[in-house]
């Protein structure tokens, strides 16, 4: 057996090569070509762990991936999520999935944990319709010093007419 440890591109094809006629073929289980069968898919493992990882998908990405293989709405994500609104939001990008709905997720519709733990990638951040007021040169956010200075008046009591007592009505 000339086994050895996959370093190149090259050695990772050859190894693919010399792989490919035991799929068509599995050899009897504890003979020297299955031994070396099972050596080369370890080896081609490990260098395709190295060379080509695959990151864990995208949680929101996950979940829309089970929706679609198994034809579902967001609406069949009520039990999980929550109601409608809060499915929208997570399916937007708009909240991160809580730990029971991650659980509800997982043993629901069967999508690993692990996926769903993970930080959304494209996470959008919720922006403030109102624009704060420009800062003009020189001048700080804080009280101006006139109006520090002034205490508000205290307001007037306010004068109200006598209540008509329920007696004499």
């Amino acid at each position: 057996m000339d086994i050895r440890p996959l370093r190149t591109e090259a050695d990772y094809e050859a190894a693919l090569a010399a792989v490919a006629p035991y799929f068509d073929h599995e050899p009897a289980e504890g003979s020297v070509e299955a031994d070396r069968f099972e050596l080369l898919v370890m080896l081609i493992d490990a260098y395709e762990s190295k060379h080509y990882a695959i990151d864990a998908p995208d949680p929101v990405e996950a979940i829309k991936f089970r929706m679609d293989q198994g034809g579902l709405s967001p609406k069949d994500l009520q039990p999980m999520i929550g109601q409608m609104n809060r499915v929208y939001e997570v399916l937007n990008y708009r909240r991160n999935l809580t730990l029971p709905m991650i659980r509800r997720l997982n043993d629901t519709l069967g999508i690993p944990a692990d996926a769903l733990i993970r930080e959304p990638r494209r996470m959008k951040v919720r922006t403030s319709k109102r624009t704060p007021p420009a800062k003009a040169a020189g001048t700080s956010r804080t009280m101006p010093q006139a109006m520090k200075a002034t205490k508000p008046a205290k307001a007037a009591p306010r004068k109200t007419a006598p209540r008509k007592s329920s007696a004499s009505r």
